[in-house]
């Protein structure tokens, strides 16, 4: 298993636990994700992460439980692995943007079982550090269809579909906790 760190620094040596800047409200046992930690993701998931840090981004595809209904209106006749949405005001940030991917030692690393989520207690040395200065071709690369949207927001019923949908950074979309 390939695990990675994507950052808009090039020069990280090795990743410390630290504390999440955000905490978020956690499920009952599962406090410890706001204590410090190394935060990686899969190969399979990665593709959540090829944005710059801050963009508030909305992915989704279809679940071996999506229904059928939910795919038609979401997902169509689509062949791609992913849909990810952004905002028109991030877009020029998207493709000017280089970020580095730092591989790192899956030993040490724990699952967290959320959307190929992976924690470490400890420190980690990266094994490798690619460079992606193409975000949307490196999307498009790992079958990601991108879409751009005035805002986000109309995505939130997204949240109630049997789709998986995963959002990042979403305290930055526009009007995202207006409830409109």
């Amino acid at each position: 298993m390939r695990l990675f760190h994507f950052s808009e620094e090039p020069d990280i040596s090795i990743f410390e636990p630290r504390r999440v800047t955000v905490a978020t409200t956690r499920a009952p046992g599962r406090e410890w994700l706001d204590d410090p930690l190394v935060w990686a993701i899969d190969e399979r998931h990665e593709p959540m992460y090829l944005f710059p840090r801050d963009c508030p981004r909305v992915l989704l595809w279809p679940t071996e439980s999506s229904t059928a209904d939910d795919v038609q209106v979401w997902w169509g006749a689509r062949t791609c692995r992913m849909i990810a949405h952004i905002e028109w005001a991030w877009l020029k940030r998207l493709t000017l943007a280089r970020l580095y991917r730092y591989e790192l030692p899956s030993k040490g690393f724990e699952t967290i079982d959320d959307a190929g989520m992976w924690v470490s207690r400890t420190p980690a040395a990266p094994l490798r550090i690619d460079v992606i200065d193409d975000l949307p071709g490196a999307l498009r690369d790992r079958g990601v269809e991108l879409r751009v949207m005035e805002r986000l927001a109309p995505l939130r019923p997204l949240w109630s579909s049997s789709l998986h949908v995963s959002g990042v950074r979403l305290r930055n979309a526009l009007a995202w906790f207006d409830g409109d």
